[in-house]
């Protein structure tokens, strides 16, 4: 236990926040953001957090860019603008033709998205969100009636 106790202590000092989008590494900026062939889609994609932006990077999206704003809006438990990564999304905006906002389908990660989207009105901007509604392998008769619905509002012509 004591070499994994070593390992973990060493890890804790060299971990830091990237200042840029927030990612977790161990230099700032991180190796996504010191990427320079990331900046070329003028993609930046919002997530609530790094687990997020990881599982995004494992399906294998593209060389796009992050913006980690740690944590969504939530009165309820007193999580309001002032206490995410807000202001850096925006003074980061500017520099992208597209922001996708991948928030979790919650109230409070729709919310976000709203406060976002409403930041960024009258910016050349183009503000997206992830498709929500049947996954790839779902059963129809699995799934809630709240799918469903986001499903058929966002069909698609094939």
């Amino acid at each position: 236990m004591l070499p994994l106790s070593a390992a973990l202590d060493r890890a804790v000092l060299a971990v830091k926040s990237c200042e840029v989008c927030g990612n977790v590494d161990t230099t700032s900026p991180c190796s996504i953001c010191a990427d320079p062939r990331r900046g070329e889609s003028g993609i930046l994609i919002v997530v609530e957090d790094v687990a997020d932006l990881w599982a995004l990077e494992r399906a294998g999206v593209g060389q796009v860019r992050y913006h980690v704003l740690g944590g969504v809006l939530s009165p309820l438990d007193g999580v309001g603008p002032d206490d995410l990564n807000l202001e850096g999304l925006i003074a980061r905006a500017h520099d992208y033709s597209e922001i996708v906002l991948a928030m979790n389908a919650t109230v409070e990660g729709q919310t976000t998205a709203h406060y976002i989207t409403d930041r960024l009105t009258g910016t050349d901007i183009r503000v997206t969100r992830l498709a929500h509604g049947v996954p790839v392998g779902g059963e129809l008769d699995y799934l809630d009636e709240g799918t469903l619905s986001q499903a058929l509002k966002a069909r698609t012509v094939i």
